[in-house]
């Protein structure tokens, strides 16, 4: 297939139709695929693994804290990239897997600092410090609140999904920083990154290959949400659509 042919095929599921379609033929498998991950590596990591040698059993709590944190991230990057295809090429559906992504990337977030704090007690004595990751992780959970409130305050969908638009532009700064808070400040009380593409940072194999089953859980779980939830706001645009014509024929 050329390059364009590739491309158009691509833009082909802006059509909402084609994109519904599509995505509830994967969606039983998508859902299948994450429950086996997700099973699989908590059953494996909480209940096959060793304890640390210096952390004992609370370094288990890395099988929902990394990768609900890695998810609280990249879902945002989601979002910036559906509002960039937005802001340029007006495809509806994009800027409703941003809206939809909006609610699932908070939740994410959430657990990631809630989990982090049920860490952080035992290791540092402390539920909550101001530790640059930290810090940066609860301002993007302040951004995921303000984008999901820009959404319902703003009537019009198409002037809604230009300002939250810009508003991940603006977000994604901090969603970066959340991912190298550590690397950019040596003061903080977080350790470093628990996978890395330098093998030294990784944590141990027993540890490591159960966290990439439950990362593989997660992302498989945000895509299932995702499309889930962008085909319920995609019906919900088209009733409204609908509504509005009966009470200007009425």
């Amino acid at each position: 297939m050329t390059q364009p042919a590739m491309n158009s095929s691509l833009w082909s599921y802006a059509n909402p139709r084609k994109f519904l379609a599509t995505t509830e033929r994967l969606m039983p498998f998508l859902w299948t695929a994450a429950l086996i991950c997700l099973v699989t590596g908590l059953v494996w990591g909480f209940f096959f693994t060793p304890d640390d040698y210096r952390q004992g059993s609370t370094v288990k709590i890395i099988y929902l804290h990394v990768p609900s944190a890695l998810m609280a991230i990249n879902a945002w990057m989601m979002m910036l990239v559906a509002s960039l295809i937005w802001l340029v090429r007006r495809h509806h559906v994009s800027a409703l897997a941003a809206r939809a992504a909006g609610p699932v990337g908070a939740v994410m977030t959430v657990i990631a600092l809630v989990t982090g704090a049920i860490w952080g007690q035992p290791m540092w004595g402390t539920w909550w410090a101001w530790d640059p990751r930290l810090t940066s992780f609860l301002i993007l959970f302040l951004f995921y609140l303000g984008y999901i409130a820009l959404w319902e305050a703003i009537e019009d969908p198409d002037t809604a999904a230009d300002l939250t638009g810009v508003l991940c532009l603006v977000g994604s700064v901090f969603a970066l920083l959340s991912r190298y808070a550590v690397n950019f400040w040596n003061q903080g009380l977080h350790q470093g990154a628990s996978l890395s593409m330098d093998a030294e940072e990784n944590v141990a194999d027993v540890f490591y290959l159960p966290l990439l089953v439950c990362i593989a859980g997660f992302v498989l779980l945000f895509i299932a949400l995702v499309f889930y939830r962008t085909g319920t706001e995609i019906r919900a645009r088209r009733i409204r659509a609908l509504q509005a014509r009966e009470r200007a024929g009425a």
